[in-house]
């Protein structure tokens, strides 16, 4: 997905560059190489601004904040946009009038997925001398093989360049289309990764810190209270519904509750060790991304292991980035056999948790930020992540007003 849509953004700077290209060549004959050359300048400065706009979808808002720098930029008589019902979203300009009269080849257009190109003198019109559209081209938009709707260019010549220049521009804005719609997609696929993560908290940790909590309740209410405190919160952060992203000081203090309740149950066999530099605390990392990677570390490191072991968690600076590992001293495993459980995790359900972590951290990050694994039998495992201080796009979710209380609701009451 990543590797898409940074092959589709190449292309939506592409367009821009052939668009521009285009105009360039549409004003050359009438221009001065020096005034093509702003000309140029302009077009690309027009595209650019357009193009945030179509990345939200095909929308009226979207389509009115497009339509008016593509007007300024092709120095049209007018730009139109419609849905693809044939519905106008934004008309730019003049000669408004006539769209009543290009409805029927819209709607053309739409059903066979082919431009038309309308001529003035075969319309009605009342001001035939001072109309100051001679012509019109109406160009669908197709992103991925389905017409969503249609680009209309008004001009005030009839001109070849001006129908290139509204296929180039109609095929700008599809693209920047699929890159709405590749967004939308890593959005959902991100959601629906924080679910699967949500679904593998196992329900054996789930059935036995209750029941490590039901076991204290006589012999030391004050300790059971406590720990029904730390999994009420656990549960609470773990299965919140907004955020694909949070701070590593939230990150931390939920693992810190996970292993509070597992110290419970495994008593002596679990020791806990973490070391967190403070200018760390507030950096941002993708939702449950260290839960998984803990949960792992007891259960398939020490859990095993006769005597049971450590958990080591740390948190370091290292310049622009968090270094960030989580570390047992159990029973590891062969590392080939790892690596090759988190190349086809997806297919096999061996080592989900970390296998979906690693997707995430190269999705939201870049390849470059790939789980890094040291693993051998008998030798325990270690678990790095490198992230990033700062990424554009990537900030903390904090939950909506009256999420919590809902929540509390559903977790039960927090005890006083």
């Amino acid at each position: 997905m990543t590797d898409l849509l940074n092959e589709r953004t190449i292309f939506g700077g592409i367009a821009i560059l052939v668009v521009a290209a285009v105009f360039a060549f549409w004003i050359r004959s009438r221009k001065s190489d020096n005034s093509v050359d702003d000309a140029v300048l302009d077009a690309v400065q027009r595209l650019s601004k357009a193009a945030p706009a179509m990345r939200s979808g095909l929308t009226e808002e979207a389509a009115d904040q497009a339509a008016k720098h593509l007007v300024e930029m092709l120095k049209c008589v007018a730009i139109g946009i419609t849905d693809a019902s044939g519905h106008l979203l934004s008309w730019d300009g003049g000669a408004n009038e006539h769209y009543a009269d290009l409805t029927g080849a819209i709607d053309v257009a739409i059903r066979n997925g082919q431009r038309a190109h309308i001529h003035h003198t075969n319309l009605s019109c009342a001001h035939r001398g001072r109309c100051p559209m001679r012509t019109a081209v109406i160009v669908p938009l197709i992103p991925d093989g389905q017409v969503e709707g249609t680009l209309i260019v008004v001009g005030g010549v009839n001109s070849k360049r001006l129908i290139r220049a509204a296929d180039e521009v109609a095929q700008f804005v599809c693209i920047q289309l699929e890159l709405a719609k590749l967004d939308e997609s890593k959005q959902q696929l991100a959601k629906a990764e924080v679910r699967m993560l949500r679904a593998q908290i196992s329900p054996h940790f789930l059935y036995n810190a209750l029941n490590s909590i039901s076991s204290l309740i006589r012999t030391d209410p004050e300790r059971a209270r406590d720990l029904l405190q730390e999994f009420a919160d656990f549960t609470r952060y773990s299965f919140r519904t907004s955020g694909q992203f949070t701070t590593l000081a939230e990150e931390l203090r939920n693992i810190d509750r996970y292993l509070t309740i597992q110290s419970q149950r495994y008593a002596d066999r679990l020791n806990v060790r973490i070391k967190i530099a403070p200018e760390v605390l507030s950096v941002v990392v993708p939702f449950l991304v260290l839960q998984p990677l803990v949960e792992n570390a007891v259960q398939h490191g020490l859990s095993p292991k006769p005597g049971g072991g450590t958990v080591t968690v740390v948190a370091q600076d290292n310049g622009n980035e968090a270094l960030i590992s989580v570390e047992d001293d159990g029973v590891g495993m062969d590392a080939d056999r790892l690596f090759a459980d988190l190349r086809d995790a997806h297919k096999t359900g061996s080592h989900v948790g970390i296998g979906n972590i690693n997707q995430r951290m190269r999705q939201v990050f870049g390849d470059e930020y790939a789980l890094m694994a040291e693993t051998a039998p008998g030798a325990g495992m270690k678990v790095i992540l490198r992230v990033p201080k700062f990424f554009p796009g990537v900030r903390p979710d904090l939950p909506k007003f009256g999420e919590d209380e809902k929540t509390a609701q559903t977790t039960g009451p927090a005890l006083p």
